[in-house]
């Protein structure tokens, strides 16, 4: 398959060739959770995936615990439905660990701070456990205990080590309010792993076709070619790549609509190889705040422009290369969309640089 195969292929995983008529909790499930550092990011990632969507539908299960926000794959802020974050969290723990240990300068500090992470693990379970904390509530129940720590190692390293929620109103549509942290046995249940054999299934499903170092980057699990030796079996393949026999491959010149994605959306992010939607190879920004605000635009299926929406309703787009005149009009009309997706009430005007 070449690279504009590959794109057709995973744009069509990614719900992001047509909008699908799904649940929430069904599109946050087959996607294996959706990036959320940024609370408010997923909202329009979902809008730009379902066919009507509209804020209530994520903030209603957010509030009834059928959806969490916890971290998860590369050590992030992931929005997953209760039972992934159940499931899958346990296989992803050894990731987390690893990261604070040997690439967080919070880890680092708390080696050189004389701290153990045993026991700060237990530590923060049980303060966890008991009330959601804000990491300055949690920081001033650990420092009696490190008091020569540095305060923000200690709380960001329970949220490495400890399995935890952000509970609401944090991502709730149209509300705010620090991250406040629970436990995830807690706030769910006791955990049930499942296997890595069906993460890997599960991600082939949402992300192929991919190799197994595109698995390697989206997991930060190791280990995986005993894995897909063992299902290789089962699967369809072609070279290095590897996919769900049954899972759709449209064509190579099948139509990309123009789609406007959060910041730091799962599809830019998830494959070692991410020419196949960022041919250029651009970085994929993280911009401050609560997201909903910024992010990047897919023209013709690729990464194309930025976005941006200022404080009085102007969506400002900066594509990397000229437009096309109908490539513009399709831009300034599934904008005008977007704004009477976020704001409804403003005035709605679309620039493009």
């Amino acid at each position: 398959m070449d690279r504009r195969a590959l794109n057709r292929a995973t744009l069509a995983r990614q719900f992001l060739l047509a909008r699908a008529d799904l649940s929430v909790p069904t599109t946050v499930e087959h996607l294996v959770g959706l990036q959320g550092q940024a609370p408010d990011a997923p909202y329009v990632g979902l809008w730009s995936r379902l066919d009507g969507f509209t804020p209530d539908q994520l903030a209603g299960p957010l509030q009834a615990r059928e959806l969490v926000r916890t971290s998860a794959m590369r050590a992030t802020v992931h929005l997953m439905t209760a039972r992934d974050a159940l499931r899958v969290r346990p296989l992803v723990e050894p990731v987390l660990e690893r990261a604070l240990r040997s690439g967080s300068p919070f880890g680092k500090r708390l080696v050189a701070d004389g701290v153990d992470l045993a026991e700060l693990a237990e530590a923060g379970e049980r303060l966890l456990a008991s009330r959601p904390h804000s990491r300055r509530e949690l920081a001033d129940a650990l420092v009696r205990t490190w008091p020569d720590a540095d305060r923000d190692s200690l709380s960001y390293g329970v949220s490495y080590l400890v399995p935890s929620v952000q509970v609401p109103p944090r991502g709730v549509w149209g509300q705010s309010g620090p991250p406040a942290l629970v436990s995830l046995r807690s706030w769910l249940g006791a955990p049930t792993p499942g296997t890595v054999d069906d993460l890997v299934l599960r991600y082939l499903g949402a992300f192929g076709p991919a190799t197994v170092a595109d698995i390697r980057t989206w997991s930060g699990l190791t280990g995986l070619g005993e894995v897909v030796d063992r299902l290789r079996p089962k699967l369809w393949h072609d070279g290095t790549l590897l996919d769900l026999p049954d899972a759709p491959r449209p064509g190579r010149d099948t139509p990309a609509p123009v789609r406007f994605l959060p910041e730091y959306d799962n599809v830019l992010l998830s494959h070692a190889d991410r020419s196949r939607v960022n041919p250029d190879g651009r970085r994929v920004p993280l911009p401050p705040g609560n997201g909903a605000r910024r992010g990047t635009v897919f023209v013709d299926g690729d990464y194309r422009a930025d976005w941006r929406i200022d404080s009085g309703g102007v969506l400002s787009v900066e594509p990397f290369a000229p437009l096309s005149r109908a490539e513009r009009d399709d831009v300034t009309a599934e904008g005008l969309d977007l704004l009477t997706f976020v704001s409804p009430e403003a005035h709605h005007d679309v620039v493009i640089a």
